[in-house]
Parts: C-alpha cells; sequence; structure tokens
C-alpha cells in the first residue's frame, strides 16, 4: 500500500533524519575543533566512524538486559507464520527471532541488525491485541529493521556521548583557565563557555528528534507491509489507553513532545488516517 502520501511522508522523514544527523556531527565536532584544534575534530570523528564499521552491535545484550525468553516456533506458530509473511514483503533477508518479555506492560521493540534482526513482545502486548492490531505492532518493528533505525539510533547515541565527552573535558579546562585568566587580564570567550554548557542538551535534543522522526517512518512503512492503516492505529489507541492506571494519567504530568523519544500517539493516528482516507479514494 504505497501513496503518494506516504511516499511524501517518507521522503519527509529521510530529509529530517540526514538533517538531524548532520546537526548532531557538526555540533560534536565545532565541540572538538574549539577545544583542541583538528585533533579535537579528528577525536570527534572516531566514536561514530566505529559505530559505523561494527554496524551498531549485537541484539543480544539488549535482549538480555530486558529478561527476553526465545519463543519457540512450535508454541507460536501462527506468530512466526505472521512475521514471516510480513519478512517476506520487506525483502529482509532473514525472518526475526522472537522473543517474549514476561511482562504485563504493552511493548515491543527491535534489535539487532538485517543480517540478525530480533523482535521481542511483552506478554502483555500478546495478551491485549486482536490479530490485526498485532500486525501493525509487528510490521512497525520490522520497518525498523529494514530501515537500519537500530544502526541509526546507535550512531546517534556514539555523537551524543563524543559531545558529553567533550564537554566534560572543555569544563573542566574551563576551570583550569578561569584562575589564568584573571592574573593575566585575558578574557574567556563567551560564545565557547555557552557550546562547552550547552552543547550536551542540545545533542540529546536533536537525538530525541531523530528517534520521533524514525517512529514516524516506521508507521509508514508498516503500513506499506500490511495494507491496514486501521489496524496499526487502533494498536497505538489501545497502548495508549492502557500506558497507565487512571491515577497515574490523572496526576502524572505529561511531558512535552520534543522531550519524548516517541511522537504523540494522537499525532501518529492522524496521519496513519490520512493514509487510510487516500487508499479509500484512490
Amino acid at each position: 500500500m504505497t501513496s503518494p502520501l506516504s511516499t511524501s511522508h517518507r521522503l519527509q522523514n529521510a530529509v529530517q533524519t540526514l538533517l538531524l544527523l548532520g546537526a548532531m556531527a557538526a555540533l560534536a565536532g565545532l565541540l572538538g575543533w574549539t577545544l583542541f584544534g583538528s585533533a579535537g575534530l579528528w577525536a570527534a570523528a572516531l566514536g561514530p566512524a566505529l559505530a559505523v564499521l561494527g554496524q551498531g552491535g549485537s541484539a543480544d545484550m539488549i535482549l538480555r538486559l530486558t529478561r527476553a525468553q526465545p519463543l519457540a516456533p512450535q508454541h507460536a506458530q501462527g506468530l512466526y507464520r505472521l512475521v514471516g509473511l510480513l519478512a517476506e514483503r520487506a525483502g529482509l533477508p532473514r525472518v526475526p527471532r522472537l522473543y517474549r518479555v514476561p511482562a504485563p506492560a504493552l511493548n515491543a521493540f527491535a534489535a539487532g541488525s538485517r543480517a540478525d534482526p530480533a523482535i521481542a513482545v511483552t506478554d502483555g502486548l500478546l495478551a491485549s491485541l486482536e490479530p490485526r492490531e498485532l500486525a501493525g505492532v509487528l510490521a512497525h518493528e520490522l520497518s525498523h529493521v529494514r530501515a537500519r533505525d537500530v544502526w541509526v539510533m546507535t550512531l546517534a547515541a556514539v555523537v551524543g556521548r563524543v559531545t558529553s565527552l567533550m564537554s566534560f573535558l572543555g569544563q573542566i579546562l574551563l576551570f583550569v583557565l578561569i584562575p589564568v585568566s584573571l592574573f593575566t587580564g585575558e578574557g574567556i570567550p563567551l560564545l565557547a563557555v555557552a557550546l562547552l554548557v550547552f552543547a550536551p542538551t542540545i545533542s540529546a535534543l536533536l537525538q530525541l528528534a531523530l528517534s520521533r522522526t524514525r517512529e514516524y517512518d516506521a508507521d509508514i512503512a508498516a503500513v506499506e507491509l500490511t495494507g491496514d492503516p486501521r489496524g496499526l492505529a487502533s494498536a497505538l489507541s489501545k497502548l495508549e489507553r492502557q500506558r497507565g492506571g487512571w491515577m497515574q494519567r490523572l496526576f502524572v504530568m505529561r511531558a512535552p513532545n520534543w522531550l519524548m523519544t516517541h511522537p504523540s500517539t494522537h499525532e501518529r493516528i492522524r496521519r496513519l488516517m490520512e493514509l487510510e482516507r487516500e487508499h479509500a479514494l484512490a
């Protein structure tokens, strides 16, 4: 189910991804150059370069941290058939390994690379979603695998850590230079000080924006795999309703969207319904 609207959304998301990654890399490079000149610039590029070569790392560590347990094909034949069909439609070279996480929360996540992908779902998700809703969620996670989003977000995380490390070293250097500047009368550039202080925060906000962009793209790609925008929209609505009890929804203040890793559920559903209406008119 590919439409002009979904093509436009995906192009927009691809451009946003490149711009956000470029901004994060430029910020890290500027910080390295400000502190240590060309040596700092090379140092800022080294960590991301290693992440590129490493292709994002293995899924096993993430699965161990979440206490995920392998799902045997004989115990989840329908689930394996569904994932196999979606993986074939997505053109993946390998069907992802399936895991269950013993938790009541409604959640699913992808890990690994296209060559060694894995998808984990919680017991709560399996118990709560209807087949078409589950298909939408699994297609969303498969789309993350196909788009190499695990690798993209790993790269962004490495750039963010490099920026934070540079900022920390720079602030130590700044405390050493302040007494020297008082004795010599030479001022410290305020722009450099502001860069040291605010660079990690700016990098973190860019990383959050990148995560939201990749979520939108995975929603659109999932609809292309299932042809069912309403199935994924229904699953998202159910996940939102069951995210917390009524006490939590009533008394816990919701963070603004720009501080979230995922876009608002309302906006995601709105975009999915736009795709359904376009498909109905076609």
